[in-house]
């Protein structure tokens, strides 16, 4: 996920500084608004893919919290569910703060590494709640997986070692370390971590620029990606953090960082791959939410990237799988994976292919992406309905995070 080698960089160039330092890449911070007891964090439900329960026409909608909500929202307001924008770690800016008061996006990511502390990303995360609509909080992500890739440091955030040294914990421990780390997030109003990464680099394999390269990885085998990555995500949960598992169908076994290299190409992975282990089993363990690569796929699609084909999010993912939770896609905002598609049409392939939250660090891109996904739901009632479900499925998961009122 993003330039990984130039944040690696800066990070080496900051260690001894204490203010915040621009990034290419993902961070985030947290929310201030008070949590509902509409589920208590680290439960689960199952969620519905059916269409939104409707109102009648004497009473007020029926049905659950996050059906309600969906059902008192116009089109352009469900569109700007399926959005995440990024908002510089170092304070909130013109084009985050629009897109979430102009296009209601639902979600926002910080970006940038920076060493301010918790307090200060704290009161960064409440000012971004503030713009929300009331009863209907933001989900505010940030990738704090460890090593080279740590957004949030400085007062009150440990220093996380990297997957691979995570790697030669044993599962318990690092549970319950993954438990300390999500309340970190939690209390600077962090609800979402772009983590664990499910991704297996094989032993010897090479050069692998987004992974292995980095030490992102928790081993070598399906088996031991599985352990670790499930015992980082069962500690945020634990901790009222909803984990992201990541990148799938994999891209442990690419030469390519689609960050910074178009036409990024797994050559391996089939549907019954054994390296695909750690993702069934995150689905199987009822983890919430599922982040898609941009590589290609040449076994499973090679039409174009997974994150835009409806073979692997809505085949193999929601079907073969069997996963009913959020769908987001790596930043397709700035990738060279996907700049000859059109700004509007990436956030349209998205959710064509059946995906929820369309993930992207420009925050500029909130309007191109929202007109393009009105125009396609006028356009067409089976867009529309994917739409719709997508929206619910985000209301769903801040219904669970207690964001809605």
């Amino acid at each position: 996920m993003r330039h990984w080698w130039l944040a690696a960089v800066l990070l080496v160039a900051a260690c001894t500084s204490s203010t915040t330092t621009p990034a290419t890449t993902r961070p985030a911070p947290p929310s201030t608004k008070p949590r509902s007891t509409a589920s208590p964090p680290g439960s689960f439900s199952v969620r519905s893919t059916a269409a939104p329960s409707t109102s009648t026409p004497h009473g007020p909608p029926s049905g659950s919290p996050a059906e309600r909500a969906l059902a008192a929202m116009s089109l352009r307001q469900r569109v700007g569910q399926l959005l995440m924008v990024g908002c510089p770690t170092s304070g909130l800016d013109d084009a985050t703060a629009q897109a979430v008061t102009t296009y209601h996006v639902g979600s926002v990511i910080l970006d940038g590494t920076t060493y301010a502390g918790r307090s200060e990303m704290a009161a960064l995360t409440g000012q971004l709640q503030h713009l929300a609509p009331k009863h209907r909080g933001l989900l505010v992500a940030t990738d704090q997986e460890g090593g080279l890739v740590q957004r949030l440091q400085g007062a009150g955030f440990t220093r996380i070692p990297s997957g691979v040294a995570q790697g030669t914990m044993a599962p318990a421990t690092l549970r319950a370390d993954a438990r300390v780390w999500g309340g970190e997030l939690h209390a600077a109003g962090v609800n979402v971590n772009l983590a664990p990464v499910l991704d297996v680099v094989p032993s010897g394999f090479g050069a692998n620029p987004p992974i292995g390269d980095l030490d992102r990885e928790y081993g070598h085998t399906p088996a031991a990606v599985t352990a670790h990555g499930l015992a980082v995500a069962r500690g945020l949960l634990a901790s009222g953090v909803a984990p992201t598992v990541k990148h799938f169908p994999g891209i442990g076994r690419v030469h390519g960082n689609t960050d910074l290299t178009g036409g990024v190409t797994d050559g391996v992975t089939t549907a019954d791959d054994p390296y695909l282990e750690p993702f069934r089993a995150a689905v199987k363990d009822g983890m919430p939410i599922v982040m898609m690569s941009t590589a290609i796929y040449a076994h499973l699609d090679p039409g174009g990237p997974a994150a835009f084909s409806a073979k692997i999010v809505t085949g193999l993912l929601r079907g073969t799988l069997g996963f009913r939770g959020l769908v987001i896609s790596d930043d397709v905002g700035g990738a060279a994976q996907v700049a000859d598609v059109p700004i509007g049409d990436r956030a349209v392939r998205f959710v064509a292919a059946g995906g929820d939250v369309v993930l992207t660090v420009d925050a500029g891109q909130a309007q191109p992406m929202t007109d393009a996904l009105v125009v396609a739901a006028r356009k067409s009632g089976a867009f529309r309905a994917k739409v719709d479900a997508a929206a619910l499925r985000v209301l769903q998961e801040k219904q669970r995070l207690g964001l809605l009122g």
